[in-house]
């Protein structure tokens, strides 16, 4: 039986060049960057040439690199580092922050904590298709707003705001306010370029773009003045202690490369099989409804939540395991004392219980064939039909 993986928003696969560097540097290059003798010499290397690497591809001045980039352990604690020492380092000069009901939970559940420790919260709507009005964010922006975190690619339904824009009017409407940005679903996949965003600060996370798991990738504006988050020997500047993770940089460093080498074709191609995919799913199989949008400029190419109406997503995902297709339902409604709850995403955008309860994330990669699609959606004719017969009435 051939394994066709679409949960690549989940975690994807590392590339096998990564996953050999990964284990070269364990095994030969092992030094610690921070010592001075030729092994250490050796290892830092690796850690120079991964931030120069990395701001390249993100557009930052490769003097700045080690200003502005940080490693961290993913996008969890990059989300919160962002959240949690802006609000302590800027805490006095506003209580306000702005944010959107379709973020991951590293961010919602960050600023929940904030406001719990006196800090007010705005929420922004959406449409329909996930993305957040423009005039409402303008008309939140206040004089005491310290921050605005605004997800680039949503992780469920693959929304995609207009990050230029949203920049634009913070920083027009007030200067002083902090920008922050999670972009682990867009980060190897679309450009991530934070001058163009007039981004303060920024999340990535390896594992997302076939790097290794447990690696981060943090950007922080060097004019930004955050307390350091984590205290020890000082390493990252003295903003992130602790020994440096050389083999999971290394390897985070080359996926990145690898990953946005001939980009825009590999896009191309992605947004035929997202169209040819979504087109065929709602042609062939009845009761079917896109979650998100069809638009090149408004989606993100790997991402794809369709509902299956009358069929929990649980239930048709573990019928998809069995024929060896593996995909996502966790996203839509997650598990909350035994009770399935309507995920923020899909309350944002106005879907019904039923709606959410029977929604499933196909999450391609740049491996995703043709192929894999057909046999997938062969799968999804013969066993949707099948399912709604035993629906409990």
């Amino acid at each position: 039986m051939k394994e066709i993986y679409l949960d690549n928003s989940a975690t994807t696969k590392a590339y096998d060049d990564v996953a050999k560097l990964v284990a070269k540097v364990m095994c030969e290059e092992y030094g610690n960057p921070s010592s001075r003798h030729t092994k250490g010499i050796d290892a830092e290397r690796f850690v120079t040439d991964a931030y120069t690497d990395i701001a390249s591809i993100m557009k930052i001045p490769n003097d700045d690199a080690r200003r502005t980039l940080y490693f961290t352990s993913g996008g969890t604690e990059s989300d919160n580092w962002a959240i949690e020492e802006t609000c302590e380092a800027y805490g006095r000069s506003g209580k306000h922050i702005i944010t959107t009901r379709i973020e991951h939970p590293a961010i919602l559940r960050a600023v929940e904590r904030a406001e719990k420790n006196g800090f007010e919260v705005s929420y922004l709507t959406t449409d329909e298709t996930g993305h957040i009005k423009l005039d409402e964010l303008k008309d939140n922006i206040r004089e005491d707003t310290i921050l605005v975190s605004i997800m680039h690619v949503n992780n469920e339904i693959g929304a995609v705001q207009d990050m230029e824009k949203i920049g634009r009017i913070i920083k027009e409407t007030n200067p002083e306010t902090l920008f922050h940005s999670d972009a682990v679903q867009g980060f190897g996949k679309l450009p991530v370029i934070p001058k163009k965003w007039n981004a303060d600060m920024i999340s990535m996370s390896s594992h997302k773009f076939h790097g290794p798991k447990g690696v981060g990738i943090f950007y922080c504006n060097k004019n930004v003045k955050l307390r350091p988050f984590i205290v020890g020997g000082g390493q990252q500047s003295g903003q992130r202690s602790g020994t440096l993770n050389v083999p999971g940089i290394a390897g985070t460093a080359l996926a990145v490369k690898m990953c946005y080498e001939e980009r825009d074709a590999k896009n191309e191609r992605l947004y035929d099989l997202r169209e040819y995919f979504i087109n065929e799913v709602l042609k062939m199989v009845p009761d079917t409804v896109l979650n998100g949008s069809l638009n090149r400029s408004l989606s993100a190419p790997h991402i794809i939540n369709i509902s299956f109406t009358g069929v929990r997503s649980e239930v048709l995902l573990h019928s998809l395991e069995e024929k060896g297709i593996y995909v996502s339902s966790g996203s839509a409604c997650s598990s909350h004392k035994n009770k399935l709850e309507m995920s923020d995403t899909f309350k944002s955008i106005g879907a019904t219980n039923e709606r959410a309860e029977s929604a499933i994330r196909f999450s391609m990669c740049d491996e995703t064939s043709k192929e894999d699609l057909d046999i997938t959606l062969e799968a999804l004719n013969e066993l949707v039909p099948v399912l709604r017969r035993f629906v409990r009435h």
